[in-house]
């Protein structure tokens, strides 16, 4: 007898006794999609400002520091990466999911996307581990003037 009842709640998710009926509706997928390529947008321009930050702190220092290629390369590379990330980000959160045609699309492009952005993690943990020590006259100049 019980199964009988879970199978008609489970048939008929919003019924009386259901005490949270926005949760039986079914999900959005496309508004879930744009909501995350949204958020995944975010993340990418604070990892950018960041890395812009970084790059200007490499330029201050100037090639007579350590690594001063490399980081700027890396730096660069990552710049570049985020852009092409942002603007795949941009054409994924336009499409529509619900239709059929373009899943295959969207899919492809967000395989595209979420390779970039494991590429761009990669290469920022080596823009971490080389990283921008404040040296010489600089790290003189900002030890006088913390602001």
């Amino acid at each position: 007898m019980e199964s009988a009842q879970y199978l008609t709640c489970v048939e008929h998710p919003i019924h009386p006794g259901n005490p949270n009926p926005r949760r039986s509706q079914p999900i959005n997928l496309n508004h879930y999609a744009t909501k995350k390529s949204v958020a995944e947008s975010m993340l990418d321009m604070a990892l950018f400002m960041s890395n812009a930050t970084r790059l200007k702190a490499v330029l201050e220092q100037g090639p007579a520091s350590h690594y001063y290629t490399a980081l700027v390369t890396l730096i660069s590379v990552s710049l570049l990466l985020q852009v092409v990330i942002g603007l795949l980000l941009l054409v994924i959160a336009r499409l529509n999911l619900n239709e059929v045609g373009k899943q295959g699309q969207l899919n492809q492009l967000n395989n595209t996307a979420t390779s970039l952005v494991a590429i761009t993690v990669v290469i920022n943990v080596f823009i971490t581990a080389f990283g921008v020590q404040k040296t010489g006259s600089l790290a003189a100049r900002t030890s006088r003037n913390p602001l």
